[in-house]
């Protein structure tokens, strides 16, 4: 095909988990464990519902634009992250957030570099508009070089770095203090740094943007906050940052029903605190259940979610096969070789949590 643009022709699509979820009534739904794309496990705070609910009932909701500039939303996202209105924008996403970053601080033909395995989406967005995409990984046993990391920095001079923090799959974090010593040791390098779940880590480098214009802070609503079919993600950076992205930004692109969802969460932040907490108790649980196991290898992880390896390929499918039987759908990490034989687990209430490891007990049975 001659149309696509060059960049395109060749590319790695980002690989989607299984969808076998929405191929299935309501009911069959209530039976499934969807536990592949790290969403959260329950709905939402019940104020999302109630204030959905009101908004239909409004006669002018269906055929009107959304607000373009929704101050309440703001000014709730300020308070909620600690930091000027000024600081923070949203977006129909982070991954709509990544996009925008992309047209306005990644040139084509420019260096991009991206600490992995991690999340693909971003490699594919970044090779669409033509960067020039490298790896620095982690070592295959997913612990972190710092000094080989700063190499690769130093040789690929990159315009833009991306770090995961917490990381997706591998659960690694990177605390403040190293996140500020990058800033300071490349300050001609841009550090994109997604914090999608940061609120399961308890851990935010928000506060350097107010002294670095060189990191830029991507966040979701999707996780912590259970808003995952609402596509809610906003941005934190300087001030400066905020207003360059503004220039292109589409701001009716974020539809009312998705703001009215973002504020009443954001109203009703202890209900996310709450989850949060069932999650980390879940997490626990099922990392010291598998612990036992002497076929799997379980990582401890600062997300949401847990990587495991197993001895190989096929014992891992086999597996993941087996979970999908009993209506548990795991994500199959295939970005990297050296998660081949691996698969993510979104961890859950520790309720669920046991259902899970009665069945992966049952297999090993």
């Amino acid at each position: 095909m001659r149309f696509p643009n060059k960049y395109l022709r060749n590319i790695s699509p980002y690989k989607l988990a299984s969808h076998a979820i929405w191929s299935v009534s309501p009911h069959e739904r209530e039976e499934m464990l969807k536990l592949d794309w790290n969403e959260a496990t329950i709905a939402p705070s019940p104020l999302v519902k109630q204030r959905i609910m009101e908004l239909l009932s409004q006669p002018d909701f269906f055929h009107l634009y959304p607000t373009t500039n929704n101050e309440h939303l703001l000014n709730l996202l300020a308070s909620y992250v600690g930091l000027p209105v000024e600081n923070v924008q949203y977006f129909a996403s982070s991954d709509a957030l990544h996009e925008y970053i992309c047209k306005v601080f990644i040139g084509v033909g420019d260096p991009v570099m991206i600490l992995g395995p991690s999340y693909d989406n971003f490699r594919l967005t970044c090779q669409a508009n033509g960067a020039d995409v490298f790896f620095s990984n982690y070592n295959e046993d997913f612990s972190f070089d710092a000094a080989r990391f700063e190499r690769d920095i130093l040789e690929k001079e990159p315009a833009v770095v991306y770090i995961c923090n917490p990381n997706n799959p591998t659960g690694n974090q990177h605390s403040v203090e190293y996140i500020e010593h990058l800033l300071k040791e490349f300050p001609d390098t841009l550090f994109l740094i997604d914090e999608a779940y940061s609120e399961f880590s308890g851990i935010t480098a928000k506060d350097l943007v107010l002294k670095y214009d060189n990191i830029l802070i991507s966040r979701t609503m999707s996780k912590a906050f259970a808003l995952a079919n609402f596509r809610f993600g906003y941005l934190i950076a300087s001030k400066e940052n905020v207003q360059f992205i503004n220039r292109i930004r589409n701001p009716k692109n974020i539809s009312t029903i998705t703001q009215t969802a973002a504020i009443a969460a954001l109203e009703d932040v202890e209900y996310m605190r709450n989850y949060v907490r069932e999650v980390s108790a879940g997490k626990e649980y099922f990392i010291s259940e598998m612990a036992q196991n002497p076929h799997i290898k379980v990582y401890n992880s600062y997300g949401n979610f847990v990587l495991m390896q197993f001895e190989s390929y096929e014992k891992k499918m086999d597996l993941l096969r087996f979970l999908a039987s009993r209506n548990i759908f795991v994500r199959d990490t295939m970005q990297s070789p050296i998660v081949r034989n691996c698969f993510r687990i979104t961890c859950g209430t520790k309720q669920q949590m046991e259902q899970v490891i009665a069945n992966i007990k049952s297999y090993y049975v």
